[in-house]
């Protein structure tokens, strides 16, 4: 924490919240100094040559002179590449270790190199340790040069590990860490992608959706810490690489921190050649070991989420306008009562709630007994509330919280065995150990509790965790000590996994309770984050940049395999007429649409709240649209909000199409995101595409200027598209949009079933006689009342 840091942190939080900041800066300083080995002798080592290899299930191992190489392929096509001995499991990320394809094989290959030929993807090992991921047909998607580590060649502070020697039988007596120890080698892996190749992934990034030259963190952090506000709440190492020769996604499994440089390549003209895109990823420690999908972006999706866990499908209601509060019961009932005044439908209110809350004020927020009564107060009204809770625990001996959590020793420790405490809202706090299952039971409980005083959902907010949102300090030393499932380690592998963790404790804890689908959603994570809910992002800033940033989220988190997010609207301050419109359309098309606040949308005049209005009154009808997309992603991973090359990433125009973006696979949504704009051009795809609003028709690929009025953002349908919505009378129907003669076009419905597998019914379209025809593919009755679109309509 530097001198501004500090100014602004007093200025944040007041004198005397500042103040405990700065000591809690100053414990955390002093116990990593004791805690922390520092300088010491490194020594830099490569693989070196190969010397053997042993075959084994799905691969084998290559035995180099100071490493070795294990690559295993699973049956659904995935590739592990794991160095030193590091194996798929343990890890926070996957939802369990695939089984190995039996069919592939390893093989000698020319120079002295090796490679693992299988059906979907082949793997050559050059001599020296490069790695080389290409099709079946032989074309180059990404090649990994061989990797350079740092091994410390003194025993100090912070452990043994190097004295553990080798755990996979490689030869060599270099000095080196292993997986499985305590990981004191930082290491660089540097890669080479095609010169037309795009990145995109990376977590949650307010630069996205597609990613330029520059570093990027692998560290969550606060909003306004580095990388600008929003940047790095939710990080991953992730990347999906899009490129004339085919999609991959390229998954490193270490929770450390690191950074990752990308270039773009680029092309050469005439008989020039052609400069390789690359990228180096540098982390501190952990393991080197890495998992490689390739196929089209569908495909890549499906099997990351065979990989890492299918998101669930968030229950119907979740789809619907969200409020959050941090207030008491009358404020709750006003704000309800408001939006039924206005005339805007509420499906649920988010109540900041648990030991982590604010209670400076007295009565800002409802008490325990308050509860009860309040949700089911709010349930009468068709109205649910979502308990949303922080994971500090103040400092208050005699209290439920902390006495419970000391009994259970579920609380954060130092190298000396003393309770880590830290500054975090209600002000000196400990926080519970997520990586220690004992820990995640005890928290667990208390969402139980939770469902049995009416919430219908979680919420997970400021699960970094931070003291405070100015400077971005974490209020856990990196020295800090955590079970990580009883292998032992510290703050610096932990970090990053907190709060997936924490969602995982309540995604437990709620799981014993019987009643409706479960919803939850947090504001940090890491891989694997969709198995326990989705995420909310609030810090993306009250201005224009935000609003880009809301949409960039939303679409990286997608790519990364979060498929159910959004922002708060309006961000953390309070913003403008026309930006609080705009911002309220475009949320109106993202999965999850939270606004915040007492005031709502009629302080900005009649106007502005008869558009919001209009924009609601549309995403109600598009409500069983959503629930199908929640029902998709669940069964294949493809996300809600896709970019507009998902179908088409061989169109390079499309891949750097940031403004826009495919709602499923029927709407193209644009939304307005500059001030003032009341028209805007639009990159179609391939095909013919309607305005819903005109019911004009545009033929694609190109681009084509669109109106966009004050009154709504551009939204066009694929032709040919069959969509459920909500028709006048409330059931849902069928919206079938003309396909172009000669074409077939289609769609499914997932139907509201009891338990997790509802069957999807599809549906195929055609024109006949100028006439569509909508049936069910495979015979039988539609089913559903038809409301056909898009005769008739004039081409721009």
């Amino acid at each position: 924490m530097n001198g501004r840091d500090l100014v602004r942190s007093v200025r944040a939080v007041g004198a005397a919240q500042g103040l405990r900041s700065v000591r809690a800066a100053w414990r955390r300083r002093r116990a990593d100094a004791v805690a922390l080995p520092r300088g010491g002798r490194e020594r830099a080592r490569v693989p070196g040559e190969a010397e053997g290899a042993e075959p084994q299930p799905g691969g084998g191992v290559i035995r180099f002179a100071r490493s070795s190489l294990r690559v295993r392929v699973a049956a659904g096509g995935a590739v592990f590449c794991g160095w030193d001995g590091a194996a798929p499991e343990p890890s926070y990320a996957l939802a369990g270790c695939p089984q190995a394809d039996a069919r592939a094989v390893l093989e000698p290959d020319t120079e002295g190199g090796w490679r693992v030929v299988s059906e979907r993807v082949t793997v050559v090992v050059s001599r020296h340790g490069a790695v080389e991921v290409r099709t079946p047909g032989g074309v180059l998607l990404r090649r990994e040069l061989p990797p350079r580590w740092w091994d410390r060649t003194d025993v100090g502070a912070g452990g043994d590990a190097d004295a553990a020697g080798p755990e996979d039988g490689s030869p060599g007596g270099a000095v080196r860490a292993v997986s499985g120890a305590a990981g004191r080698s930082r290491w660089v892996q540097r890669s080479e992608v095609a010169a037309d190749a795009r990145f995109f992934g990376l977590g949650g990034r307010a630069a996205g959706p597609r990613l330029r030259d520059g570093s990027y963190r692998l560290w969550n952090t606060a909003p306004g810490g580095p990388g600008g506000a929003g940047e790095d709440r939710l990080t991953m190492p992730v990347q999906l690489v899009v490129a004339d020769a085919g999609t991959h996604l390229v998954f490193h499994d270490n929770s450390w921190d690191g950074w990752v440089t990308l270039r773009e390549g680029r092309e050469g003209a005439g008989s020039g050649h052609d400069r390789r895109g690359a990228c180096a990823l540098r982390l501190d420690g952990g393991p080197l070991r890495y998992w490689v999908l390739v196929g089209t972006p569908a495909r890549v999706l499906m099997g990351w989420t065979a990989l890492t866990g299918a998101p669930p499908a968030p229950p119907r209601w979740a789809f619907g306008p969200q409020h959050a509060l941090r207030a008491g019961a009358p404020r709750v009932r006003r704000a309800v009562a408001a939006h039924r005044e206005h005339g805007l439908p509420l499906a649920a209110v988010h109540l900041e709630l648990g030991p982590g809350a604010r209670r400076e004020r007295a009565g800002e927020l409802p008490a325990d007994a308050e509860l009860p009564g309040l949700t089911r107060e709010l349930l009468a009204e068709g109205v649910r509330a979502v308990a949303v809770e922080g994971p500090a625990v103040p400092v208050r001996a005699g209290a439920r919280e902390y006495d419970g959590g000391v009994a259970a020793g579920a609380f954060v420790r130092d190298a000396r065995g003393r309770e880590v405490r830290g500054v975090a809202g209600p002000g000196e706090s400990v926080f519970p150990d997520f990586t220690d299952p004992a820990a995640r039971a005890w928290w667990g409980g208390r969402y139980a509790q939770r469902w049995a005083q009416g919430f219908a959902g979680a919420g997970h907010d400021l699960a970094a965790p931070v003291p405070f949102a100015a400077c971005g300090e974490v209020a856990l030393e990196r020295s800090a000590r955590h079970a990580l499932e009883g292998r032992g380690g510290d703050h610096r592998e932990a970090h990053n996994v907190y709060a997936l963790q924490m969602a995982r404790a309540a995604h437990e804890g709620a799981g014993a309770v019987p009643g409706e689908r479960q919803f939850a959603f947090s504001r940090s994570g890491w891989a694997g984050l969709q198995r326990y809910g989705g995420v909310w992002s609030a810090d993306a800033g009250a201005d224009w940049p935000g609003l880009r940033a809301s949409l960039a989220l939303v679409l990286g988190l997608g790519l990364c395999g979060v498929p159910y997010s959004g922002p708060e609207v309006g961000g953390r301050g309070a913003a403008g007429a026309e930006l609080y419109l705009r911002w309220c359309q475009l949320a109106a098309y993202l999965p999850l649409f939270r606004t915040g606040g007492e005031a709502g949308p009629w302080r900005h005049g009649a106007e502005v709240l008869a558009h919001v209005r209009a924009a609601l009154a549309e995403r109600e009808r598009l409500v069983p649209y959503f629930a199908t997309l929640g029902q998709l992603a669940r069964l294949s991973g493809a996300p809600y909000v896709r970019p507009v090359w998902w179908r088409t990433p061989h169109d390079r125009a499309l891949r750097d199409c940031e403004d826009a973006f495919l709602l499923g696979d029927a709407l193209l949504v644009a939304p307005v995101l500059e001030p003032g704009a009341r028209a805007r051009m639009v990159r179609l795809p391939r095909g013919r595409w309607y305005d819903t609003a005109t019911g004009r028709a545009y033929d694609g690929p190109g681009p084509v200027r669109l109106a966009a009025p004050l009154s709504r953002i551009p939204v066009l349908a694929r032709a040919g598209a069959v969509l459920p919505v909500t028709g006048a009378d409330g059931a849902t129907e069928l919206e079938a949009w003309a396909p172009v003669t000669g074409r077939n076009g289609g769609g499914l419905v997932v139907p509201e079933a009891e338990g997790e597998s509802p069957e999807a019914i599809r549906f195929v379209s055609w024109l006949e006689r100028g006439r569509v025809v909508v049936e069910r593919q495979g015979g039988g009755a539609v089913g559903y009342r038809v409301r056909v679109r898009g005769v008739g309509a004039a081409e721009g």
